[in-house]
């Protein structure tokens, strides 16, 4: 996702209401179905240019801090949203035909093998692990 639309996409997701950054990168996660998850390194500088734009407000909850849209930020949040141009359409859209569902759901395996198997399933799982991903570099050769 290109940085003007994290823009968008953070203003937009404020609509939902006030958020602090974990949870704005917590609804753009949910919003592309688990296919992108913004970082903190562009969220939360982009969360301050947008208060420097007074398009949020910023405020303590909790001892969080806290994003809130202002008139003009939600105006502009709503002009997108009613464009029905959403910047996470294209993530959803592209898709990735499984891979990241299949890849933690390796992972998850993988962990619960460190955690509850014996040593010598830990060791085979090594080795499951390793396999698969020298099989995903070919697959990259190959390409």
């Amino acid at each position: 996702m290109r940085r003007g639309d994290v823009r968008a996409a953070l203003l937009v997701a404020l609509l939902d209401g006030p958020a602090n950054g974990y949870e704005l990168i917590q609804r753009l996660e949910s919003r592309t179905e688990g296919r992108w998850r913004p970082s903190p390194g562009s969220v939360y500088p982009l969360l301050q240019m947008l208060a420097d734009e007074e398009l949020v407000t910023a405020g303590v909850r909790d001892g969080k801090k806290v994003h809130e849209l202002t008139a003009e930020g939600r105006a502009r949040a709503d002009e997108r949203t009613a464009s029905g141009d959403m910047p996470w359409e294209a993530v959803r859209a592209a898709g990735d035909g499984g891979l990241r569902t299949a890849t933690r759901d390796l992972h998850r395996a993988a962990k619960e093998v460190a955690l509850s198997g014996s040593p010598e399933a830990v060791a085979r799982a090594v080795e499951v692990v390793t396999d698969a991903r020298r099989k995903l570099y070919a697959l990259l050769a190959e390409s």
